[in-house]
């Protein structure tokens, strides 16, 4: 099994209102491609970190092998999510991927 952990950190130009909104939307954007990609096993997003977070947001996916984590990387519904859901509001992104 591979994980990928993505952490990410909103941009700094959005109220808390926005923030809360953006989060969920990514949540329920990502955690709905399980089923739809095949390889991926498990997928969370984790939106409410402990004050001493220094991230907003934390992917935690699960794939069988390190071939399905590729075509999750380029599968049409994870590339739209990431575009149109993600990468417009997030500034900082940092990743790790191990197999377990």
């Amino acid at each position: 099994m591979v994980k990928h952990i993505i952490l990410w950190k909103l941009k700094d130009e959005y109220s808390r209102e926005q923030i809360e909104s953006i989060k969920l939307d990514i949540k329920e954007n990502l955690e709905g491609l399980k089923g739809k990609i095949p390889g991926l096993t498990d997928i969370k997003v984790i939106t409410e970190g402990l004050a001493s977070s220094n991230a907003d947001l934390m992917l935690d996916s699960s794939f069988e092998d390190e071939e399905a984590l590729k075509l999750y990387a380029d599968h049409p519904a994870h590339v739209a999510v990431a575009d149109e859901k993600v990468r417009p509001f997030t500034a900082e992104r940092n990743c790790m991927d191990f197999i377990v």
